[in-house]
């Protein structure tokens, strides 16, 4: 009943920015601490929609420090970094605007619960998220001294996100193993922030907790052939970065009416090749190791 009340009242989130609109209102401030996947699934529609009725809006996010970096690729926003601020955590939104000089009243309009899945479901199929890349960011490759020639593969093993959600998104450890074992050309680089459990094989190279976001995303465009990920954050930046280069990526999914599946839009990267793996029975563990190779290079 709720699905089909919400389905027939007017969008509310539309409703205030008319309204906002009217009184001459231009400054918001958007509270974020939840996943990194939500900037491009969610808040680039969020920013747009806004910019829709009020084109000369500013755009403010306050977020945790983990990511600060990401919204930079979002164009024309400003971000604010609460620096005790902690995903699943109570959050103290004036403290962190205190730590800036700035205080709630400098903005017309706050939103403090945003909730994109409700307010901009109007974007699905039909909204192409783009995040802007920065040619300074392709030098960050440097720092690693990995061989340009190299064919290398990388792997996203955690979602970290398990707690967040009612089903498993994580692939197993024994179905990674095996697959890194049946990869016998190239080497695989290892995304993610958990350092464990550890993959002690001669071409895998762990990079996990190694580094920024715009270092892995640059070893993503400028290194890597092919990624293998599950739905994730790391999955969803990749996907909407809004630059030309080639990478095959096998997305691994219990649930295929989430992220990029659920956005339904293709990449802004006309080089990238999506091949999304969906588990039988809805459990990411039934996708076969030789189904993920075949998809990588058949």
């Amino acid at each position: 009943m709720k699905k089909v009340l919400d389905a027939i009242r007017p969008n509310p989130f539309d409703k205030l920015l008319k309204k906002v609109a009217q009184e001459g209102k231009e400054r918001f401030l958007v509270v974020w601490n939840r996943g990194l996947g939500d900037i491009p699934l969610g808040l680039y529609a969020l920013v747009h929609r806004i910019r829709t009725y009020i084109p000369n809006a500013s755009v403010t996010f306050v977020t945790r420090p983990d990511l600060a970096e990401a919204f930079t690729m979002l164009d024309g926003v400003q971000v604010i970094v609460g620096s005790s601020w902690k995903r699943g955590k109570p959050i103290d939104i004036e403290r962190a605007l205190e730590e800036h000089s700035l205080s709630l009243n400098m903005f017309d309009v706050v939103l403090e619960k945003p909730d994109p899945t409700r307010w901009l479901k109007w974007q699905l199929g039909t909204l192409v998220p783009k995040l802007t890349w920065q040619d300074k960011w392709d030098d960050l490759v440097e720092k690693y001294e990995l061989d340009p020639e190299e064919t290398y593969i990388g792997c996203h093993v955690q979602t970290e996100t398990g707690a967040y959600y009612g089903y498993e998104k994580n692939w197993d450890l024994p179905s990674w193993r095996n697959l890194f074992n049946k990869i016998k050309k190239g080497k695989i680089l290892l995304f993610g922030l958990e350092r464990k459990p550890a993959f002690l094989m001669d071409h895998v190279i762990d990079l996990r907790g190694k580094t920024t976001l715009f270092e892995m995303l640059s070893l993503i465009k400028n290194r890597c052939r092919y990624l293998v990920a599950p739905d994730s954050g790391v999955l969803s930046i990749a996907y909407y970065v809004n630059a030309n280069f080639p990478i095959r990526i096998v997305s691994l999914w219990a649930d295929p009416k989430q992220g990029v599946l659920r956005q339904n839009v293709s990449s802004p990267n006309p080089l990238l090749e999506h091949i999304p793996l969906h588990g039988k029975n809805d459990r990411i563990a039934n996708i076969a190791v030789d189904t993920v190779v075949d998809s990588l290079f058949n």
